[in-house]
């Protein structure tokens, strides 16, 4: 299951994390957030050991989300040893952000 973040928990789960990491931005009220969600929990499974899947609601953290200067979500951005490296928009199908993940996280 992917792993929910608030603004006090991203700086130790995120940024001084030795490793791959995705941040799914999203809020309860968005459609295609919703669509997402499915896609993220899945991957969380499937990457588990591997990568560390998450979820940050934008409503609770705007803070973080204006920090990486996320204004429309869902937002999807890969982060390697705490920098970000990759950022995906909008609704994507599984396999294409499988093999996102792979190429830039693995």
């Amino acid at each position: 299951m992917a792993m929910e973040l608030s603004s006090s928990s991203f700086q130790a789960e995120i940024i001084d994390f030795n490793g791959g990491a995705v941040v799914d931005f999203w809020a309860p009220w968005c459609g295609p957030c919703r669509m997402m969600g499915p896609i993220i929990e899945s991957l969380a499974s499937k990457m588990a050991g591997k990568v560390k899947i998450t979820k940050l609601n934008v409503d609770d953290s705007p803070d973080i989300a204006a920090k990486f200067n996320v204004s429309t979500i869902p937002t999807i951005i890969f982060f390697k040893n705490g920098k970000a490296v990759h950022t995906v928009i909008g609704v994507v199908p599984e396999a294409e952000l499988e093999n996102q993940i792979k190429a830039n996280l693995l």
